[in-house]
């Protein structure tokens, strides 16, 4: 191997050309600016067999007719069909959903899945957890989580050749264009698909069965009411506080519980529909909300709601009050139980009180517990949370935002490491936007960007590329119209966008996005400020991997530099940035730089961040490179052994940090004579990324033929350089 340009990427590699044969890889460890320490093996998929919807009704009142056509449509031999509940919020349309479910989990044959369709991050990571349930192994589902292959493919491959038929719900799918991005929503003879959203046009449900939820007729609604407070009054009583709250079904839940517990005070239905007709404060609903149409259901929910309020601060419990206020400030989504168990909490109210009001809404059906993730979760329906928003008097917003930032903080690690997959972050994307949206004060907003960014950072060195993409960017957007485009923290955001397009492989945007970054930071805050050297090191790697080889090493140079000055010679990102030198120079160049003393970096980040850090992994793994390009092949085949046993034991055997390793691996493992381990090394990498990746993806090919070079005899050791 003399004499030619044969420089190729391997491994999400860099390409450089240079004399003779050099294979240099951009070894994937993304994470280690701080302290943190990764979790040891990859994390379980969402629960895909049950409901995240809390509790549901003891008994679906009307809706006969719909839930015979659904029964049929799961019948024996039934498939290739969608079915679209639609009706506007609160009108029953999950129940009806999960009342089918149940009875589908409980039978024998069809196997039952639910997924949460609302936001984008929730969708691909619940039908991920399909494909997982209907038989995708770990590197498949990992690809396709970093975005390296086609996810909706991915799943109805499984689902097409699932051994049981299925049923598949797509809950709350409220924004369609979220399914038709990537093409999630399809059909397979194997199962029938039912969705329930707020859209009704059939633009967006091309071939689908469109089925109305409307509100339930006047005895049915009666029938809700008595099934929840029988002794609160007569069946024409009930029917005529159901006629008062439209008959929607969410309205009568919540007036329902609201009559169940009044148990010092018992109200009748008579007594609560006087208060409906004659308590003005109800009114609340209409001050600073959007304008509200009659038939808003929003309105409904508000006149039940409040007199709930009422009862809350007779009976000495405004903890609860706030504490729906609070939940208001987020996405009607799970939310963690353990984000409320913090002191930030105590901006609104006492902490010692959180359990009771607590209690106290999940009582009054104002919230359910359901469970995700195996994690305890508080989830509310949107309808209810946007009357409750609507409602807060102004002069609580503060609070509340401030109150919120501080336990989205607390809940998101604060030096976000890299580690395997970890599902429980992305529960947080939904909430952390939608705080964005409806904060008014810059400093707020400040806040919850700040929050967005480090999260958007542990999704992203989690490998779950797509989320951090998308939470990044749609954060920056959001937080811009208060702050401006040239503020620090947007710019910081959009950044953690670019890191993120180039992981997806989609460098030209990454390039372009990057570059105006970092001039803007630059020409605000200077050529080494923190910000602008973060954006430095991200934009180098794009570059390399543009072949642009003498901008990308002249940036990481002057990006050491920048942080041996800002941040000094032992900060993790210095060593970081440093690491990245054994990777990318030349080896004749790596002997002489920093006087020789970059060759013992590893040694260095061993002693001043500890054995197991990122860093000193990271930096263990380039200096391997750079020993094997020296020809010092002993020395290389010893640490790659050691860095590939550390790198399973921290991220698993098909993460694909561990599959650049152990190439590395198996190159010093022929270098040594060992051609056979080298083989069957290589066999095992090529075998998971062709499960993983596929086999025409560029890393799949590369092994391939470096395992094939093998094989044959061809293979030859990169020729040692002077003074190697």
């Amino acid at each position: 191997m003399t004499g030619g340009m044969d420089g190729r990427a391997e491994d999400r590699g860099r390409v450089f050309q240079s004399s003779g044969d050099q294979h240099i890889n951009e070894h994937h460890h993304y994470g280690g600016d701080g302290s943190g320490r990764g979790g040891s093996g990859p994390s379980g998929p969402d629960s895909v067999r049950r409901p995240a919807v809390g509790r549901p009704p003891a008994v679906l009142r009307d809706r006969s007719e719909v839930m015979e056509r659904l029964r049929a449509s799961v019948g024996a031999g039934r498939g290739g069909e969608v079915y679209v509940l639609y009706g506007m919020g609160g009108s029953g349309k999950t129940a009806v959903a999960c009342t089918l479910f149940q009875e589908v989990a409980d039978a024998q044959g069809r196997a039952a899945l639910w997924v949460n369709a609302a936001d984008r991050a929730s969708l691909r990571g619940g039908m991920l957890a399909v494909a997982a349930d209907r038989g995708a192994d770990d590197g498949e589902l990992l690809a396709a989580r970093n975005g390296l292959r086609p996810a909706a493919d991915l799943v109805w491959r499984y689902l097409d050749r699932s051994a049981e038929p299925w049923l598949l719900v797509l809950d709350n799918a409220d924004e369609p264009e979220i399914l038709r991005d990537g093409s999630w929503l399809r059909t397979s003879p194997r199962g029938i698909v039912v969705v329930t959203t707020r859209r009704a046009a059939a633009r967006w449900w091309p071939g689908a069965e469109l089925q109305h939820i409307g509100v339930l007729p006047r005895e049915d609604a009666a029938l809700v009411l008595r099934d929840l407070a029988p002794h609160s009054g007569t069946t024409e009583q009930a029917a005529r506080i159901a006629d008062r709250l439209g008959r929607l079904p969410l309205a009568l839940t919540l007036a329902g519980g609201f009559l169940s517990h009044q148990v010092p005070d018992p109200w009748t239905m008579d007594a609560y529909g006087h208060q409906l007709d004659g308590d003005e404060r109800v009114q609340l609903i209409d001050r600073g909300a959007d304008a509200l149409s009659e038939a808003d259901p929003r309105h409904l929910v508000g006149l039940t709601w409040q007199l709930t309020l009422d009862t809350f601060e007779a009976r000495g419990l405004p903890e609860a009050v706030a504490l729906l206020r609070l939940l208001a400030r987020f996405a009607a989504e799970p939310l963690p139980l353990a984000l409320l168990n913090h002191e930030g909490v105590g901006g609104v109210l006492p902490r010692a009180r959180t359990e009771t009001a607590l209690r106290a809404l999940l009582d009054q059906s104002l919230s359910e517990l359901v469970g995700v993730v195996g994690m305890r979760c508080v989830q509310s329906h949107g309808v209810l949370l946007d009357s409750v928003r609507a409602a807060t008097p102004a002069e609580l917003t503060p609070a509340l935002d401030t109150a919120a930032v501080r336990l989205l903080d607390a809940a998101v690690p604060a030096v976000p490491d890299a580690g395997p997959h970890e599902p429980r972050l992305r529960l947080l994307v939904p909430h952390v936007l939608a705080l964005l949206h409806r904060v008014g004060e810059p400093s707020a907003a400040a806040g919850a960007l700040a929050v967005a960014t480090r999260l958007s950072v542990a999704l992203h060195r989690t490998g779950d590329y797509l989320s951090a993409w998308e939470t990044s960017r749609t954060a920056a957007d959001l937080a811009q119209r208060l702050l401006g485009a040239d503020d620090r923290m947007v710019l910081a955001a959009r950044s953690r966008a670019g890191r993120a397009l180039f992981r997806l492989g989609r460098f030209a945007e990454a390039e372009s996005l990057l570059r105006g970054v970092r001039t803007t930071q630059e020409n605000l805050f200077g050529a080494d400020d923190p910000d602008t050297l973060d954006t430095s090191y991200g934009f180098q790697l794009v570059l390399a991997n543009l072949g642009r080889r003498e901008e990308s090493v002249a940036l990481l140079n002057a990006t050491v530099a920048g942080r041996v000055s800002a941040l000094g010679p032992a900060h993790p990102l210095t060593l970081r940035a440093r690491a990245s030198l054994l990777e990318m120079l030349p080896a004749a160049e790596v002997v002489t730089e920093e006087d020789g003393a970059l060759l013992s970096l590893p040694s260095e980040c061993d002693r001043l961040l500890g054995p197991d850090h990122t860093v000193t992994l990271g930096a263990g793994h380039n200096h391997a490179w750079a020993l094997f390009l020296l020809g010092r092949f002993d020395e290389a085949d010893s640490e790659i052994r050691l860095v590939t046993e550390a790198y399973v034991r921290r991220f698993g055997p098909e993460y694909p940090i561990v599959l650049a390793a152990r190439q590395l691996f198996s190159r010093t493992r022929a270098a040594l004579g060992r051609v056979d381990e080298a083989v069957e090394l290589m066999a095992d990498v090529v075998a998971r990324r062709e499960r993983g990746l596929g086999p025409e993806h560029p890393f799949t090919v590369a092994g391939r033929q470096l395992l094939d070079t093998y094989r044959s005899g061809r293979w030859r050791p990169p020729p040692r350089p002077p003074g190697g």
